[in-house]
């Protein structure tokens, strides 16, 4: 059970790992706010449509399988858009047609279709809910290195007039600006997923563990 949860937030990181749902990490990154909304509604859908999806499997025929999910997740992107757009216009303001895209986020869909269609309920919601945690904390951590350095601000709230917003003395003046257009965001991205997979070439790199046993041995 562990492991399905685990696996989506580290070995099978949606953005890092397996390089899915990049259209909306790429536009919606630009603000650290609207990549926790972003990622709080992709957690919901992916684990309530997981959760459905499970449940119907043996219900939905396969010749419709795929309109059958789709269905499910667009009941659950409309809950999203609508309690956005009800309690949080900025936010939704902010994330714009990022929402509706989640309909066909392939994170979503391919979760469904290689997951929770063909396992049990409490699986396949440990799954969604590990993908979901992925994507958000990979849209995060992404948002936090361009808004900090291509805007020199980092927002944690946005809601009409109150504004939780911190400003980076120094950055701010002179901020590197091509970090928060779309571009930008490949650069980081490319920068983050590089650093992971260095990190992943010094950890597995011959005879390294024996090095760390015999220093733990001497200790």
């Amino acid at each position: 059970m562990i492991k399905e949860l685990t696996k989506g937030i580290f070995k099978e990181n949606p953005v890092l790992v397996l390089l899915l749902g990049l259209c909306p990490t790429l536009g919606v990154s630009g603000k650290f706010f609207n990549a926790i909304g972003m990622g709080m509604g992709v957690i919901f859908v992916l684990v309530c449509s997981n959760a459905v999806i499970s449940l119907l499997k043996k219900v939905i025929p396969n010749q419709v399988r795929i309109p059958g999910y789709i269905v499910v997740i667009a009941t659950f992107v409309t809950i999203v858009e609508l309690v956005l757009k009800a309690f949080s216009p900025v936010l939704y303001s902010g994330l714009g047609i990022f929402i509706p895209l989640i309909v066909v986020n392939c994170i979503v869909l391919g979760r469904a279709e290689a997951f929770a269609g063909k396992n049990r309920l409490i699986p396949s919601v440990l799954d969604g809910l590990g993908m979901g945690i992925g994507f958000t904390l990979s849209l995060m951590l992404i948002a936090f290195i361009r808004e900090i350095l291509g805007s020199g601000t980092l927002t944690l709230w946005e809601s009409g007039s109150v504004v939780y917003r911190f400003v980076i003395p120094g950055l701010s003046e002179s901020p590197a600006a091509v970090l928060a257009t779309p571009a930008g965001a490949l650069f980081v991205m490319g920068f983050v997923i590089a650093g992971i997979n260095a990190l992943k070439a010094y950890r597995s790199r011959p005879g390294r563990k024996d090095k760390e046993k015999r220093k733990g041995a001497a200790a």
